[in-house]
């Protein structure tokens, strides 16, 4: 065998091996941890703004505001009505979404760049 076949088979091993780890350590609980609203970290929204998502295709819902979390088959689509709780420097915003059509609800965290806001929700 030549040096550059064995060296060529360790690289692949490396990356098939190392990949899966990499994927473990990047979905666990302590990275996927809801951070505390409320803090200057995370300022909430007082009062709560109403937004409309904008721009094409689904808009993921993630558990925490980190791109490794996202909750599975949860997202909604352009023109959908959300609710603003607070937000991140770095751009991600905590939202609920109310179903119009079946009453259910959800919460957890979108990219801030996809809402529009439209106004407050409870007094000004």
């Amino acid at each position: 065998m030549s040096d550059r076949f064995v060296v060529a088979c360790m690289v692949c091993c490396a990356l098939i091996l190392g990949a899966p780890g990499a994927t473990v350590h990047a979905q666990t609980p302590s990275n996927c941890k809801e951070p505390q609203t409320g803090t200057s970290r995370v300022p909430m929204l007082s009062p709560p703004l109403a937004n409309v998502v904008t721009g094409t295709g689904r808009l993921q819902f993630y558990s925490a505001p980190n791109l490794h979390c996202p909750i599975r088959g949860v997202f909604v689509i352009p023109n959908d009505a959300l609710i603003a709780y607070a937000q991140t420097r770095d751009g991600w915003s905590s939202v609920m979404y109310l179903n119009p059509g079946t009453g259910n609800d959800v919460s957890g965290w979108v990219r801030s760049a996809r809402l529009k806001v439209t106004g407050t929700v409870g007094p000004k």
